[in-house]
């Protein structure tokens, strides 16, 4: 058993390395369209996609971008996978196919497994992967262990900071 607080074995990400990291991933996926090379839009998996996803669309000048709201954390305690916001039917047709899925990171899969059974011909794209949600990720830049934490910029002041909102 791991009596380790996530904070004590934890990967700090500052705003210039998930920056470096998102476009490392936009060109990785630079003429990986099916459409020619092309991707029709950019869908962000809120909150942690969107940055990533903002750098993507710039990169690669995506224009159409929307997201799909996936609750499946509360604070540092995983939880249940719950769409609260689907992106446009309009945009992601009725399998997805040209999308590029955007997330931060992919930890146990389950986020993107729930995202994958609506737009199965999506591409899924993280930043961040680790082993147990590795196979539901198409692309990604970097892996770390299942038992690092990650931090990232957003949730970071010289320590971790409670959301204004609270609980």
């Amino acid at each position: 058993m791991n009596d380790r607080l996530p904070h004590e074995k934890g990967f700090h990400i500052s705003w210039d390395q998930i920056h470096r990291d998102s476009r490392a991933l936009a060109w990785r996926l630079d003429k990986q369209g099916p459409d020619g090379g092309q991707w029709r839009a950019v869908v962000a998996i809120t909150r942690g996609g969107l940055a990533p996803a903002m750098i993507i669309a710039r990169e690669l000048d995506i224009r159409v971008v929307d997201t799909i709201s996936v609750k499946s954390y509360d604070n540092q305690t995983q939880a249940e996978a719950i769409v609260l916001k689907a992106p446009q039917a309009e945009i992601m047709g009725d399998d997805g196919e040209g999308i590029l899925v955007i997330d931060d990171l992919v930890d146990t899969g389950k986020t993107l497994e729930l995202v994958r059974k609506l737009f199965p011909k999506a591409h899924f794209a993280t930043v961040y992967a680790k082993p147990m949600g590795r196979d539901m990720v198409d692309s990604f830049i970097t892996e770390v262990s299942q038992d690092t934490w990650i931090f990232f910029p957003w949730d970071m002041a010289l320590q971790y900071v409670e959301p204004y909102r609270g609980r």
